[in-house]
């Protein structure tokens, strides 16, 4: 269901009938992609890795686009994209800080096309904003984000515990709101760490609204079953840890990690997760952590599975690194 792809073979994934949809790491555009294949650009340096990653169901796919989202899928799963530009009077309506509404709306947008593909149950879900951590109309941008969703959410009836999907959000340079999201007709199992508060439990001091995701799902898909891990930081409890330090900071994301594969394992209809075998984005803030940050991980992550280290700000201003990641089973 998911690869890395380097540009010489990038050509090959788009002749598979079964590709669902790209990740498209970089600052320039996006080249050689047929119009109507959805495609999540991330506006950030790619340092390390493949900068595309592709998605693939286990039958061929159609392709769609309504309420804005650009969208395949292949009877069991969808992948999908959307992007809100900040545009005050585009977007109208309800108040509210621009990205607040820009948020709302497309979250909106997404539940409407699930609700008439037929597919309700959201997996996981990708957000990049740009300026995440810069506080405009007297609020940091990601707490602005972060109530478009969760009214968005609420409007919807999805602020029910073990349906909210993993996710992640970072701020990249550049570009308008993108949300890119898989989907699927069965429910995912969501998987809380025990080292951590809920993230749409936290207190008030992280924003009038609490981010709105699990710490991992597990969802089964042609007869594996996938793990999802969200973006994860060093964080215990609901504080950050380590400020200033990237390798301490890796050090305790490392931990988080452990601590979700061991809850997901517990929960698995397979074998137990192992960090090893995670497939993984690496977020850094600062280019000069780099190598300290991949030579942390490169001791608990290997090499056996591939990832892909970019530039990007984490969704607190404090904290340096980020991980999330997939991994897949077969049940059969």
């Amino acid at each position: 269901m998911h690869r890395f792809l380097s540009g010489a073979r990038l050509a090959e994934g788009l002749l598979d009938p079964a590709l669902l949809g790209l990740s498209w790491i970089g600052l320039a555009e996006p080249t050689h992609v047929p119009q109507g294949l959805p495609c999540q650009q991330l506006h950030a340096p790619c340092l390390l890795g493949e900068p595309v990653e592709a998605w693939f169901g286990a039958r061929p796919a159609q392709a769609g686009t309504r309420h804005g989202v650009r969208y395949r899928h292949d009877g069991e799963l969808l992948f999908g994209v959307i992007e809100v530009v900040e545009d005050g009077a585009a977007l109208g309506g309800s108040s509210g800080p621009v990205l607040q509404r820009a948020g709302q709306q497309a979250y909106e947008s997404v539940f409407k096309l699930l609700a008439e593909e037929g597919y309700p149950h959201l997996w996981r879900i990708w957000n990049y904003l740009p300026h995440i951590n810069q506080e405009t109309d007297g609020l940091e941008r990601y707490r602005q984000f972060n109530i478009g969703r969760h009214r968005a959410f609420e409007a919807a009836g999805r602020l029910v515990m073990d349906s909210i999907p993993a996710a992640s959000a970072l701020g990249v340079q550049g570009g308008p709101l993108s949300v890119a999201f898989l989907a699927g007709r069965t429910p995912t199992r969501s998987i809380e760490n025990p080292r951590q508060l809920s993230a749409f439990r936290y207190p008030a001091d992280y924003g009038p609204c609490s981010p709105t995701f699990s710490r991992a799902a597990l969802g089964q898909h042609a007869d594996a079953e996938w793990l999802f891990v969200s973006g994860t930081a060093s964080i215990v409890g609901h504080q950050s840890m380590h400020p200033g330090d990237p390798v301490a900071q890796t050090r305790e994301l490392v931990a988080n990690l452990d601590a979700v594969l061991a809850e997901a394992s517990r929960c698995s209809a397979g074998p137990a997760y192992r960090l090893s075998e995670l497939s993984a984005r690496v977020y850094v803030r600062h280019p000069a952590h780099l190598a300290p940050v991949q030579a942390e991980l490169a001791e608990v992550l290997g090499t056996s599975a591939q990832q892909v280290y970019l530039l990007a700000d984490v969704c607190r201003a404090e904290l340096l690194v980020e991980v999330e990641a997939q991994a897949c089973h077969l049940l059969s």
